[in-house]
C-alpha cells in the first residue's frame, strides 16, 4: 500500500474551502492508502515566532480534523514537534543542502520581501524541513497545491542526493498527488478569489460557525443589481454564490435559482437565504462534533498520542537507518 503524507498548518479554522478542497479527500484516503497527517507546528515558527497560544491551536485543529471525518485507528494523525527523530533528519539534510538553492526558493523570496524584519534561518531552510517531513516516513505521494509544488520538487533533490552521496538507494522519490480528481475550489464572500481567512474574517465560511454569523456572513456577501437580459453570463461573485450553491444544496435547488437568474427573475436576497439554511444543515453536523470534542481533553489527547506512538514507530526506523548509512555507529 502506497504512503501518503500532508501537513496542516495550526493557524486559523477550518473553512468550507479546506473542506471541499482538501479534507473531504483526506477523509476517503484514509481506507486506500497509508496516511500520515501531521500538525506542522515547527512550520509555524518560521512566519510567527512568537505564537500567543501555540498548543490551543494544535489542540483546535486536532479537534476540527477529527470532527470532519480523519480517523486515528484509521490515519497516522500526530503533531510534528511530537517527533524529535524529524529534527535530526532536518538536520542531517541541511548538512546537504547549498544557500544558493534555498535562497532561489520563491516562497523564501516573497516572505522575506514581505516580513523583512523576520529573515530567519528556519524560513531560509524550510525546504530541508519539510522534506524531513516527507521521507522521514518514506512518503510515495505528497498532496500539493501550487505554491508547494517547488518545495517537493526540492525534496525530490535531496532525497535523490542523499542516494547518490552515500551510494544507496534509500529514499523513495515522493510525487504529487491530486486526489485522481478535479478539486473543488471553493471562492469566498467577497465577490472574487479564494476562499481564506487571511481575505478576511467576512470572506469565509468556517466549520465551526454558528447559524447566526453563517447567516450574516452570507446575507453581506457581494452581489449586482440582477440580470438585464435573459440566459446572460454571471458575473465573478454572482458565480462564486452559485458554486458554493452547488456544494450544499440539492440540484433542485440549483436548478431553481439558475432558472430564475436566465430568466431574469432571481431574488438574491431569497437565493442568499437559502444558501445560508443549506451551509448551516451542511456544517451543523461537523460543528457539532467540534464543539464536543473541544471540551473533550481526554479524546484529543488519546487521539495525539495514538498519532504520535505510530508516527515515532516509523521515525525511528528511519533514523536508525539513516544514522547507520551516514556512519553514525555506537561503540
Amino acid at each position: 500500500m502506497e504512503t501518503v503524507l500532508s501537513g496542516i498548518r495550526p493557524t486559523g479554522n477550518l473553512h468550507l474551502g479546506n473542506y471541499f478542497g482538501a479534507v473531504k479527500n483526506f477523509v476517503k484516503m484514509q481506507d486506500e492508502y497509508n496516511c500520515y497527517f501531521f500538525i506542522a507546528d515547527y512550520h509555524s515558527l518560521t512566519t510567527h515566532p512568537t505564537p500567543g497560544d501555540l498548543h490551543g491551536n494544535v489542540k483546535q485543529v486536532l479537534a476540527e480534523y477529527l470532527a470532519a471525518g480523519l480517523d486515528p485507528e484509521k490515519a497516522t494523525l500526530y503533531v510534528q514537534s511530537d517527533l524529535p527523530e524529524i529534527a535530526e533528519l532536518y538536520l542531517f539534510l541541511n548538512m546537504n543542502a547549498y544557500m544558493g538553492e534555498l535562497e532561489r526558493v520563491t516562497t523564501f523570496k516573497e516572505k522575506a520581501r514581505k516580513q523583512p524584519e523576520n529573515v530567519n534561518a528556519g524560513l531560509l531552510t524550510y525546504p530541508s524541513l519539510m522534506a524531513a517531513d516527507i521521507i522521514i516516513h518514506k512518503a510515495d505521494k505528497v498532496p500539493v497545491g501550487k505554491d508547494q509544488e517547488q518545495h517537493l520538487e526540492m525534496t525530490r533533490t535531496f532525497a535523490r542526493r542523499f542516494n547518490r552521496m552515500y551510494k544507496e538507494d534509500y529514499f523513495p522519490i515522493p510525487q504529487a498527488f491530486n486526489f485522481g480528481e478535479q478539486l473543488v475550489k471553493i471562492p469566498g464572500l467577497d465577490g472574487s478569489g479564494k476562499m481564506g481567512k487571511s481575505e478576511g474574517e467576512g470572506n469565509a465560511i468556517f466549520l465551526s460557525d454558528d447559524p447566526k454569523v453563517i447567516r450574516k456572513k452570507v446575507m453581506r456577501a457581494v452581489t449586482d443589481s440582477g440580470p438585464t437580459e435573459p440566459n446572460q453570463q454571471k458575473p465573478e461573485a454572482i458565480e462564486n454564490l452559485f458554486t458554493i450553491l452547488k456544494v450544499v444544496s440539492k440540484p433542485d435547488v440549483v436548478s431553481y435559482f439558475d432558472d430564475a437568474y436566465n430568466s431574469c427573475n432571481i431574488r438574491y436576497g431569497d437565493l442568499k437565504k437559502q444558501l445560508a439554511e443549506d451551509i448551516i444543515q451542511f456544517t451543523e453536523p461537523i460543528r457539532e462534533r467540534i464543539i464536543s470534542l473541544s471540551q473533550n481533553d481526554d479524546a484529543i489527547s488519546k487521539a495525539a498520542r495514538i498519532g504520535a506512538e505510530k508516527a515515532r514507530e516509523s521515525a525511528r526506523k528511519t533514523i536508525r537507518e539513516v544514522r547507520e548509512i551516514i556512519g553514525f555507529r555506537p561503540f
